[in-house]
């Protein structure tokens, strides 16, 4: 962890590192334009090739697609608790998505023509949902539940499988529940490709969603244009703002995590309490050494940046230029500083809303921007899953209205072509 004070020779230097901006890695990018190139050359043989090549099963074809049966055996094994977390979280998210959808209106213009937005749902989408060292049973959930809730009939979810090419029970049964209609055990940047391309086993989708490792962020990045891409959400991070009337165990609780997602998890904690800063550091130390991926946290916390800072201004400051995906605010007044805060994927408020509730069972999607994208990117709705259509319509009457200016337009611009087709219908 890097611990910095107003007094240390780095801390300006620190603290300028914290305004970042999504940049792709370079070498990322040449390794994930040499995969999307394989897999648009050779289709399947090149996913199964390169999922085996970066350490994931041999796979036969035959194995690519798991079957709809298995899904539904899965969702019938779960165990009773899971069964009604999973149902719970389900709830609260078709719940929060339904009030998110965008609905079809129409009006009438000054000269008398109609206009209005008409908003489908996507056709076909493609759902990444990581795997990795932990089955993201709620990703599977807060991604399918927001498409099936705009009617989206075709969701293709791709997942890296594990030994053997099977993927977790918990996660079949999640994605069964959440109404994915396609299941591929492939993951990583070739799985992205698959899903934008199309191969032999894989139809292309219209538009891809979901979080991913840098490699599969990259991919959506560099397929973006032959495909739709909802955001770029990276690995996890948090961003705690904290006064002196928080509670430094829950500091370092909610900071350790998200870094126990992965070795490249993000963790920033701003503070203008001096004591607040060194209770964390130690308590930082005391929860880590309790927890069972002792490894993954020794990594990730590397990247970590606890800081103490001025003032709750320069705080906010910071953490609009990091843009964090998670955004914790424990001080004493949080509603009066979430307002201050425009960069954030999503902002919790208060000492008592952990952003693990956020993670697992609030309502909103915990897939948000990654790496400063928030500054450009919001995180996950319903509504990216319906795609909008403008609609005009004209009488006779709103069109004679319309012309003079339509030709004013047609003049200004030398398009006479424009004006000529306005005023041939009404001469």
């Amino acid at each position: 962890m890097r611990i910095v004070r107003p007094s240390d020779k780095i801390y300006a230097r620190v603290l300028r590192s914290l305004d970042r901006r999504a940049v792709p890695d370079p070498s990322v990018e040449k390794t994930v334009r040499n995969i999307v190139a394989e897999v648009r050359k050779d289709g399947d043989p090149a996913l199964l090739r390169l999922t085996q090549k970066f350490g994931g099963p041999k796979l036969t074809r035959a194995q690519i697609r798991i079957p709809l049966r298995e899904l539904s055996a899965a969702w019938r094994g779960l165990d009773a608790p899971t069964r009604r977390a999973l149902q719970a979280a389900h709830s609260n998210i078709t719940a929060f998505a339904r009030k998110s959808l965008r609905r079809g209106w129409s009006a009438r213009n000054a000269q008398g023509a109609r206009t209005g937005e008409r908003f489908d749902p996507f056709r076909r989408v493609g759902i990444y949902v990581p795997g990795g060292t932990a089955p993201l049973v709620s990703t599977a959930l807060m991604t399918c539940t927001f498409a099936a809730a705009a009617g989206v009939k075709e969701i293709v979810a791709v997942t890296p499988a594990g030994p053997g090419g099977k993927i977790s029970p918990a996660l079949l049964a999640a994605l069964h529940l959440a109404g994915a209609t396609e299941v591929y055990g492939v993951g990583g940047a070739q799985a992205v490709a698959a899903l934008a391309l199309g191969t032999k086993t894989i139809a292309p989708v219209d538009k891809i969603f979901g979080p991913g490792n840098r490699f599969v962020v990259e991919a959506k990045r560099q397929l973006f244009g032959r495909v739709a891409i909802d955001l770029l959400p990276g690995p996890s991070e948090i961003l705690v703002i904290a006064d002196r009337t928080a509670n430094p165990a829950w500091v370092a609780a909610d900071l350790l995590a998200q870094a126990e997602h992965g070795a490249d998890s993000g963790a920033v904690l701003l503070t203008d309490s001096r004591r607040i800063l060194e209770a964390t550091v130690r308590e930082v130390a005391k929860q880590a050494a309790t927890l069972p991926r002792g490894e993954i946290l020794r990594a990730s916390l590397k990247n970590a940046t606890l800081a103490l800072v001025s003032s709750m201004d320069e705080a906010v400051r910071l953490a609009n230029a990091y843009a964090s995906e998670h955004v914790s605010l424990q001080v004493k007044k949080p509603r009066a500083l979430a307002p201050q805060l425009v960069t954030a994927g999503a902002i919790f408020l208060g000492g008592y809303s952990p952003v693990a509730v956020g993670d697992f069972l609030a309502g909103p999607s915990h897939e948000l921007p990654t790496g400063g994208a928030g500054k450009s990117f919001a995180g996950l709705t319903a509504d990216q899953f319906q795609r909008r259509t403008s609609l005009v319509e004209l009488d006779r009457r709103a069109l004679e209205k319309s012309v003079p200016l339509v030709e004013a337009f047609a003049r200004v611009e030398g398009l006479d072509a424009h004006g000529r087709s306005a005023r041939i219908r009404v001469a």
